[in-house]
């Protein structure tokens, strides 16, 4: 296990319509180093954002296929990178404030 700073492990959050309806419940989404540990992002988000984590859900996402088209050659097949993503939990009655938007606010 190698040390990492707290703006190493999150890369950013995920902006989706699925992660946004989850924030109603307390969870927010996370794109993280696919090095880190639960532990770790635990104590990155407390860190960064100043709230209490209850719980952290990990999911190793497999990079997409992609051909990419050559002109007058045979398509050549690539693959996207495989990359972690973190789902995590705060504490009741506290909020993390993504990219200055709370989009269920009401």
């Amino acid at each position: 296990m190698r040390v990492m700073e707290a703006r190493d492990v999150i890369i950013a959050p995920l902006i989706t319509e699925k992660s946004m309806s989850k924030t109603m419940t307390q969870q927010y989404t996370f794109r993280v180093d696919p090095a880190a540990t639960k532990t770790q992002i635990r104590h990155a988000v407390e860190e960064i954002f100043k709230v209490n984590v209850t719980k952290v859900n990990t999911v190793n996402v497999k990079g997409k296929t992609r051909s990419f088209a050559r002109r007058r050659a045979r398509p050549t097949v690539g693959r996207q990178s495989d990359w972690k993503k973190a789902i995590v939990t705060v504490k009741d009655g506290q909020k993390i404030e993504l990219g200055g938007v709370n989009y269920f606010e009401q």
